[in-house]
């Protein structure tokens, strides 16, 4: 059997986005090793049957010095282990990890999922991470990417080849923990955005869409708000906006949970404005997964998640307007039709998005 290190940027992510890849891969008899920064979910991978080793990574910006011993810790994990594969997952561990592993015979097979902020518009920082891919990648045996965009941008950048590259459908979604799910009908339709809160994911369109439907159909419709605050991050709400929207009844804060499955029993539609640069995202195929409509935008990795006007509904990026006439749609639509789509939505991601066919991918490159 072999041993097998698996990587990211948080033990929190690799804890909520892919447990079950790792226990499908101890199943096997394969030795599971976590190289990730230290936090409150490192022990519960543990419990998993995981040995851990704690990588010293900045989580934001790209000072040399810090990005060196992110290198430099990389290295004598991989020394020490001697690993014959290494799965990473997010983008520093995709970059640092792999620069690392020349030092191995490990075979690499990296995940791209999605490429954030800095690739939404030309600037030296995006021209500083493409030089970095471009650089880690060789070293990379195959490279999965969950939409054909990104695919196409990394083939067509020289940055893989298209030997290395696959499409697989997002992280998958867990089926049998994401069930389909009927709220019962109480007059008032309820909207939920889960995600990280930066503005990004279209959170300041969401409030506004939610100000323009509240004026207009009062208590018959509800909006929520789910996450945590990125409070370090330029980009981040302020928890003085979220203040602000509950205090005008626009919006209800829920916080954070691992139980992301207890939210969206209680809601008909999950709504995601993203102009982030987007993998598939998970949030919205596990809604859908358990019937709720969702309203996304027509935006890289977003439009992967929905059928426009069968499974939900599309928008404009970063236009309130066009997303308040989508969440209107599903406002005067009647229980039938509603029940109806979410049918379609979980039929949709039983078909193209069941986690045991991204497990499968990853278990056949051992």
């Amino acid at each position: 059997m072999s041993k097998i290190i698996i990587s990211a940027n948080t033990s929190w992510y690799l804890y909520n986005f892919r447990k079950n890849t790792i226990a499908k891969f101890i199943s096997k008899g394969h030795s599971v090793h976590i190289a990730s920064p230290e936090d409150a979910y490192t022990e519960k991978l543990k419990s998993l049957g995981c040995t851990f080793s704690n990588v010293s990574m900045s989580q934001r910006g790209m000072n040399p010095i810090h990005e060196i011993k992110t290198i430099i810790s990389y290295y004598k994990i991989f020394k020490k282990e001697n690993p014959d594969f290494i799965f990473n997952f997010t983008p520093k561990s995709n970059i640092y990890s792999t620069m690392a592993a020349y030092c191995t015979n490990a075979e690499v097979i990296n995940n791209i999922a999605g490429l954030g902020t800095a690739f939404i518009k030309s600037s030296k920082t995006k021209a500083i991470i493409n030089f970095l891919y471009k650089v880690s990648q060789r070293r990379a045996k195959c490279v999965f990417f969950q939409n054909k965009d990104d695919l196409s941008q990394f083939i067509d950048n020289g940055i893989v080849s298209e030997k290395q590259a696959l499409l697989i459908p997002g992280s998958g979604v867990d089926l049998q923990r994401f069930r389909l799910n009927n709220r019962i009908d109480d007059g008032v339709v309820n909207f939920i955005l889960i995600a990280r809160l930066i503005r990004e994911k279209g959170i300041p369109e969401y409030a506004e869409a939610a100000k323009m439907l509240k004026k207009k159909y009062g208590d018959r419709v509800r909006f929520s708000l789910a996450g945590f605050v990125d409070e370090g991050n330029p980009s981040a709400i302020l928890k003085s906006e979220i203040i602000q929207w509950q205090e005008s009844g626009l919006i209800e804060f829920l916080g954070k949970t691992d139980n992301v499955e207890l939210f969206l029993q209680d809601n008909d539609c999950v709504v995601l404005p993203s102009y982030y640069r987007e993998g598939v995202p998970k949030s919205l195929l596990e809604a859908a997964a358990m019937g709720k409509i969702i309203v996304t935008t027509d935006n890289v990795g977003c439009r992967e998640a929905v059928i426009n006007n069968e499974t939900g509904y599309l928008c404009d990026p970063r236009s309130s307007s066009s997303l308040a006439a989508a969440l209107e749609k599903v406002i005067v639509m009647d229980k039938t039709e509603r029940h109806k789509m979410g049918l379609a939505g979980r039929d949709y991601i039983t078909r193209r998005f069941d986690e045991q066919i991204v497990i499968n991918e990853y278990l056949s490159c051992l």
